[in-house]
């Protein structure tokens, strides 16, 4: 393709309505995030229908500030991309709908874009110099994968877990805690205050060599730990909790990276997914990669939240590859990489 291909990219796989418009895979023109955190915050978690009431609400002002700010109209867009899984299947069906009516209106292609890829991808956005081959980490609310990025659109998946994804145990932990939702950020922030090696909480390895995770174990041990200090009518030191939890989680996360980095013979270990958004998960990664000769790569704060300009810029490369979509395509609350 020699012309410019700009992409509008619709996102709402669970609480943030969002738009953008993404010029050749790289270039963000726009990125519209409505968040639903203060409405699901004294629920402590996303209700789901809840979080597609308020997305039929919001998409169509979405997108149109999304046209605004990048200063284009419909008739300058040469695609549309859509999250079409996984995630919550109400709040999906809104993004795909709205992507659907908006391309066959236009009679513009239809590209259905795998949530998890639309976070490896947002590392393209970030660093315009990346290319595959890379390691890469997508850790979230509802997904840690380890995944050997082989070309565009090409990905061997080396680990995921086997239990709780590493931002469930975050906002489980918080809640816990009595810190709220959501919980990833409210640890981070408060576990700068304490210390990490306070209390000596699990690691689990699994069998040597795996990536899998498993943060099920650390989740009870916490839980167990937080119950023995109220038998005994004591309080926990919230931020010594918060920093041991959360340093037992980066260490788990941090060697399965490098060391799968290092097996595939990879410059490059990359973060992707909220949990890459996590201060503790960054300076270690930083710092092992830098003893192994490894760059450790992670998108800005606001690109490993769910957004669009990351499904626009995946968007682009599967229409590259003449990957579009059927008007029929449904969405896939359970779709794997």
């Amino acid at each position: 393709m020699e012309k410019d291909t700009v992409i509008l990219a619709i996102e709402s796989s669970c609480d943030e309505t969002s738009a953008a418009l993404v010029k050749n895979g790289r270039e963000v023109l726009s990125n519209i995030i409505s968040s639903q955190i203060n409405i699901h915050k004294k629920f402590g978690g996303v209700v789901p229908e809840v979080a597609s009431r308020k997305h039929i609400q919001n998409i169509s002002g979405v997108i149109d500030l999304a046209l605004s700010q990048g200063g284009l109209k419909l008739d300058d867009v040469d695609a549309i991309a859509v999250t079409y899984g996984p995630g919550l299947v109400g709040a999906l069906l809104i993004g795909l709908t709205t992507a659907k009516a908006l391309a066959y209106a236009r009679k513009l292609p239809l590209i259905g874009v795998n949530h998890i890829e639309g976070h490896i991808c947002a590392n393209f956005i970030e660093h315009k110099e990346l290319e595959p081959p890379f390691v890469c980490l997508v850790a979230s609310g509802g997904h840690s994968h380890i995944v050997n990025v082989l070309g565009h659109g090409k990905y061997e998946i080396m680990g995921m877990t086997r239990d709780d994804a590493a931002g469930e145990a975050f906002d489980k932990i918080a809640r816990a805690l009595g810190l709220g939702y959501p919980g990833g950020p409210l640890v981070d922030k408060i576990a700068r205050e304490g210390n990490p090696n306070a209390i000596d909480f699990p690691r689990a390895y699994l069998e040597e060599g795996s990536y899998d995770f498993s943060f099920s174990g650390i989740k009870s041990a916490v839980l167990n730990y937080l119950n023995s200090l109220s038998m005994k009518d004591l309080e926990p030191n919230i931020a010594d909790v918060s920093a041991s939890f959360q340093q037992a989680v980066v260490d788990v996360l941090s060697d399965k990276l490098i060391a799968a980095a290092e097996a595939k013979g990879s410059s490059y270990a990359v973060l992707a997914g909220g949990v890459a958004a996590n201060s503790k998960l960054r300076e270690e990664l930083s710092n092992k990669g830098l003893k192994k000769g490894i760059k450790v790569l992670y998108p800005n704060p606001i690109l490993c939240t769910d957004n669009a300009a990351m499904i626009g810029s995946a968007g682009y490369y599967k229409l590259l590859r003449g990957e579009t979509s059927p008007m029929n395509l449904n969405a896939v609350p359970n779709l794997t990489l």
